[in-house]
């Protein structure tokens, strides 16, 4: 199987973070009977909809509930940890699940910071299609970062007067830690057999630090889909060899949601440019909304816009039509595995989006 799933952990409207945590062990054990490849936890911090803070925590109750399939981060964020932490975190994981973990690490507080310290970017180039795929025009992120509530959040995940180092320090400082050629010895966690990933979502300095440790790559289309092209480019420019892989390996991230035919899975999917406003204006992801609570907010051309690029990227419909987008977004992106993010209000609708989607998959393939 060329599919694995990234779950944020969602809290929907009425639910609770309990009840969104048991319902990541379930999909879990669901997604292991379907045959997704891997198992994702994102890292979230402040986010009233998305229960996955402490993604080593949850990897750990998942990889306990499961048996085979491979369980990961998506991403840990070096910004807000360093690196012996991380190693042994994930290492005292394999202990006890050897062999089944994927470190998935990524630079976002980091880059928050630099946005937040820019300018107003340059004009975005307009959306455009590329071989069938929607390369969307790019959302500027620098005004939002630059939001005191959002300084003062990210203030408070460091120590006082804490210097984070550069990414391409911290991930050989990880990889040293875990090949056991640091100075200091992480135990648990030295010898480990941790798989590292980097996660980025443009074609900056994740996408090189990558290709240049010869390490596997995860690009971002569903967060960031103006940019991907440009991720996984930089990524196999900068490849070199390694010890880990003798050729680039790419996954490449989608939001999609699947039912039984399209007006379902259209009517599923209402909320999803309501949870997204959320993010995008500062306050963070809310409870995730019933198709109901979706129909009752009244949007203006403004807020439309705010997030025209991920409704506009979101794979919805049947079973048939969204591999078949899918298989689009991994053809020309070169990817060699694809994570599905699916998010609806109700469990039974996400667990089934995700049935139905690995079954149209393997057919398909």
């Amino acid at each position: 199987m060329t599919l694995s799933i990234l779950d944020l952990a969602p809290i929907t409207s009425g639910g609770t973070a309990a009840d969104a945590l048991r319902n990541t062990i379930d999909l879990a054990q669901r997604a292991e009977e379907y045959g997704y490849r891997r198992y994702w936890l994102a890292e979230h911090h402040f986010t009233p909809g998305v229960a996955s803070s402490a993604p080593a925590v949850l990897i750990a109750l998942v990889a306990a509930a499961t048996g085979s399939i491979r369980v990961g981060s998506g991403a840990v964020q070096l910004g807000h940890q360093t690196p012996v932490s991380v190693v042994e975190q994930f290492g005292l994981i394999d202990a006890l699940y050897p062999g089944r973990l994927d470190l998935g690490v990524g630079r976002s507080g980091q880059r928050r910071n630099e946005l937040a310290q820019q300018g107003a970017p340059p004009p975005a180039p307009p959306p455009r299609i590329v071989d069938g795929l929607l390369i969307p025009q790019a959302f500027d992120w620098s005004q939002l970062f630059k939001s005191p509530h959002l300084a003062y959040q990210a203030g408070l995940l460091q120590q006082p007067g804490a210097r984070t180092p550069d990414f391409a320090e911290q991930i050989d400082e990880v990889l040293a830690f875990l090949r056991g050629t640091h100075q200091a010895h992480a135990v648990p966690g030295e010898g480990a057999d941790v798989a590292v990933w980097i996660l980025g979502s443009s074609g900056g300095q994740s996408a090189r630090v990558a290709g240049e440790r010869g390490l596997p790559f995860a690009a971002n289309y569903h967060v960031s889909p103006s940019s991907v092209l440009e991720a996984v480019e930089a990524y196999r420019q900068a490849f070199k060899p390694s010890d880990v892989l003798a050729e680039p390996y790419v996954i490449v991230s989608a939001d999609a949601v699947v039912a039984e035919d399209e007006a379902t899975a259209r009517e599923l999917a209402k909320p999803y440019g309501l949870w997204v406003r959320g993010i995008r204006t500062g306050v963070g992801a809310p409870p995730y909304p019933s198709p109901a609570e979706a129909d009752a907010h009244v949007w203006s051309e403004e807020d439309l816009e705010l997030v025209k690029d991920r409704t506009d990227t979101q794979f919805v419909g049947s079973p048939e039509d969204v591999a078949e987008r899918l298989g689009v977004l991994r053809r020309v992106t070169g990817a060699d595995e694809l994570l599905i993010t699916t998010i609806t209000h109700g469990h039974a609708d996400r667990v089934r989006s995700y049935e139905l989607l690995a079954k149209a998959w393997d057919g398909r393939r």
